[in-house]
């Protein structure tokens, strides 16, 4: 099967060019000007879209197995489709918790049947599962993931032998979320001193604090140092966090790399008053002084990849009265590219820097064959996107099993028009089309 795509905007590789790309198969198989619609089964006119390698999201939470009311593979990866990212890296903190390679193996083989997107999934480090992550295979698994903040699913790890035991004996890359839980239990206790279990959301980013972020990533990263290990620091939330990194070398030769999420260079604290409960994430959504400092990080590649930290939760959960029981998180995946196109535009940013840190460093960064980027012989992994074609975000076209979004309300003017998942025809113009399923990502290890 030959698809060709005419007229559209192609960026890849630093560079926007007016081009037709022609699809075979799973594969990319010719990128130029005026490629005759002879050489093709189906021809779709793009008149001018955008047409962007598919996003890689490093960071969702689909909820299965064991939390699928809240979502599921299947229903968050076609939000996802709909949304323009074509490929996935889903965390441990599901019931049974992914801290054995069976467990592991199970999810993968639920989202070979039901995921409309790529994907690949992170083994979850704890206190005493270091057997496991030695068994850890690279060219099949996206890495192994530590919470050294306690966060959704109780996963903390906080022996610090162990810890340095992981980075020095695992051989793919270690992600980690990074909060010292010492400081948000002190500062937890202070609030619930002054005003008892319903504490104002609003107090959210100084339970969980800059100063808790600091020294928990501060710490991770001094470690990676010291051991030579390849880590990742997941949400990155504050300005002075950003200190630690350096831009002194190429992403492919960085050991030391950080992710930014759409939520924390969208909102600030200023907006615990309007969204509420809707906005309490972990990391925590702080000041406008920290995102400004994210996003100088993100442009001067001290910062090196965007994505979701997607964390659906239901409405009735994201409602309960006390603070301590209302969890953290939101749902993203969906939105994530037509809110950074719309930042990046505002903020006058070329839009190859958008390509390069949704698109081209995750493929880099984690190594994975053959996506990422508009290139022939590359798996056809495409979003194609209108300009100036506003729509809003309402419950009646949110894909979200959760059935809200932190945005709704917002009309954004870029929509997502078509995504081609593995060549694979996946979304097109409001139509999901499922007969066809992503694949298990590869890596070069």
């Amino acid at each position: 099967m030959k698809t060709l795509l005419k007229n559209g905007k192609l960026i890849s590789d630093n560079r926007i060019q007016e081009a037709d790309l022609l699809i075979e198969n799973e594969r990319i198989a010719k990128i130029a000007t005026d490629i005759s619609a002879k050489e093709a089964h189906r021809v779709i006119d793009l008149e001018g879209m955008l047409v962007l390698p598919g996003v890689i999201d490093d960071q969702v939470h689909f909820r299965e197995p064991g939390l699928t009311h809240k979502a599921t593979i299947a229903t968050e990866s076609a939000a996802a489709v709909a949304g323009g990212t074509t490929t996935f890296f889903d965390q441990p903190n599901t019931i049974p918790q992914a801290t054995t390679i069976a467990a592991l193996e199970d999810k993968f083989a639920i989202a070979a049947r039901t995921s409309l997107a790529n994907f690949s999934f992170l083994l979850g480090g704890t206190n005493d599962n270091i057997e496991e992550l030695k068994h850890i295979n690279p060219k099949n698994t996206a890495g192994v993931k530590l919470f050294l903040g306690s966060s959704t699913g109780n996963m903390l790890v906080d022996n610090e032998k162990t810890i340095e035991t992981i980075f020095r004996n695992v051989s793919t890359l270690i992600a980690a979320h990074c909060e010292d839980e010492q400081t948000i239990r002190q500062n937890l206790a202070h609030y619930l001193s002054l005003y008892g279990p319903e504490i104002p959301v609003a107090c959210h980013p100084l339970i969980r604090s800059a100063e808790a972020c600091y020294l928990s990533s501060s710490r991770a990263i001094a470690l990676a140092r010291q051991t030579g290990a390849r880590f990742h620091v997941f949400h990155l939330s504050t300005a002075k966090e950003t200190e630690l990194l350096d831009n002194t070398l190429p992403l492919s030769q960085k050991k030391i790399t950080a992710e930014a999420c759409i939520h924390h260079l969208w909102f600030t604290d200023k907006d615990y008053q309007e969204k509420g409960v809707l906005i309490k994430w972990n990391p925590a959504v702080k000041t406008e002084q920290d995102r400004e400092g994210i996003w100088q990080a993100l442009l001067d590649n001290r910062i090196d990849v965007i994505a979701t930290d997607h964390a659906p939760h239901t409405l009735e959960e994201k409602g309960q009265k006390e603070y301590q029981k209302i969890p953290s998180g939101a749902p993203l995946v969906q939105h994530a590219l037509v809110a950074a196109l719309t930042m990046f535009a505002k903020r006058g940013i070329p839009l190859e820097r958008l390509v390069e840190k949704m698109c081209h460093n995750p493929a880099i960064l984690f190594r994975i064959q053959e996506r990422g980027f508009l290139r022939e012989g590359y798996y056809a992994d495409i979003a194609c996107v209108s300009e100036h074609t506003p729509w809003q975000v309402s419950k009646n076209n949110i894909l979200y099993k959760c059935g809200w979004s932190p945005l709704e309300g917002t009309t954004f003017d870029y929509k997502v028009a078509y995504t081609f998942v593995n060549g694979h025809l996946a979304y097109e113009k409001g139509t999901l089309h499922l007969q066809e399923k992503g694949q298990r990502v590869l890596f070069n290890d």
